[in-house]
């Protein structure tokens, strides 16, 4: 059920790669999704990308920190930050990742 949303009800089909950091005292932190030539982007889509939206069985996360990149004046990639400020959000993100990564055969690889 976990799965990423750039419209409200339009799930996104491309899997990003998502890059986590961290405080040292582990009180804040910041995940960056990178999405290649995602479907939101794509000429027939005809949505307005309104934010990225984290849903699972908990509920939905929202970030509004959407950035498009562009070669040759075409949008090619999404870069998306989530910032969480607190250990609770930490530990929310984690759960819906999880849940994500088991739904789309996904493994993490600590840098």
């Amino acid at each position: 059920m976990a799965h990423i949303e750039f419209v409200r009800g339009i799930k996104e089909e491309t899997i990003p790669d998502v890059r986590l950091t961290r405080s040292k005292d582990g009180t804040n932190g910041v995940a960056t999704f990178i999405f290649s030539d995602p479907q939101a982007l794509a000429p027939d889509f005809g949505q307005e990308i309104t934010g990225m939206y984290l849903i699972d069985e908990e509920g939905e996360l929202v970030t509004r920190e959407v950035k498009g990149k562009f070669v040759n004046g075409q949008a090619r990639d999404l870069e998306v930050m989530y910032a969480m400020k607190s250990v609770n959000d930490w530990d929310r993100f984690m759960r819906f990742m999880e849940r994500y990564a088991t739904e789309n055969e996904l493994g993490f690889s600590k840098a």
